[in-house]
C-alpha cells in the first residue's frame, strides 16, 4: 500500500482519511474530514485526524493549501493548481493542463512562477459568496 512504501504505518484512521479525501471532489478542513468520517459512521478523533494531515502531509500522499481559514487538505497526484475563496476558504482544484497558456502568459508579463511543487493559487470569491 501508499502509506508502507512512505515508511507509515498503515492504520484504519490514516486509510479511511485517504479514501475520505480521494473521494471527495473539494479540499478539506480538519474539522470537515471529521465531520464526513462521522457521518460515514467512522467518528475519530480530532488529535488522530490532525496527526494523520501531518503525517501525511510529510510523506507527500496529500498537500494542504492555505488560505483565509483553516488549511484544507487534498489528495497529490495529476499536477493542478487551486482556487481559493477569500470569504469562506474553499478551495478546488483545478488541471494544470487547462492553464498551461495562462500560466506561461504570467510568468512572461510579471515573471511570477508556481511554487516549486508546480502549483499556482488563483484566490477570488467562490459562487457561493459572489451571490
Amino acid at each position: 500500500m501508499r502509506l508502507k512504501r512512505r515508511g507509515l504505518r498503515c492504520t484504519a484512521g490514516r486509510v479511511r482519511l485517504l479514501t475520505l479525501l480521494s473521494a471527495s471532489e473539494r479540499h478539506l478542513s480538519p474539522a470537515e474530514a471529521c465531520e464526513e468520517l462521522a457521518r460515514s459512521g467512522h467518528a475519530v478523533n480530532t488529535t488522530t485526524v490532525y496527526r494523520a494531515l501531518d503525517a501525511l502531509t510529510a510523506v507527500g500522499l496529500i498537500h494542504a493549501v492555505h488560505g483565509p481559514g483553516p488549511a484544507r487538505y487534498g489528495i497529490t497526484g495529476e499536477p493542478h493548481h487551486h482556487t481559493v475563496c477569500r470569504e469562506c476558504g474553499s478551495v478546488a482544484g483545478l488541471s494544470s493542463r487547462h492553464l498551461t497558456e495562462a500560466v506561461g502568459r504570467i510568468q512572461e508579463l510579471r515573471g511570477l512562477r508556481p511554487n516549486p511543487d508546480g502549483v499556482l493559487l488563483i484566490y477570488g470569491r467562490c459562487t457561493h459568496c459572489s451571490t
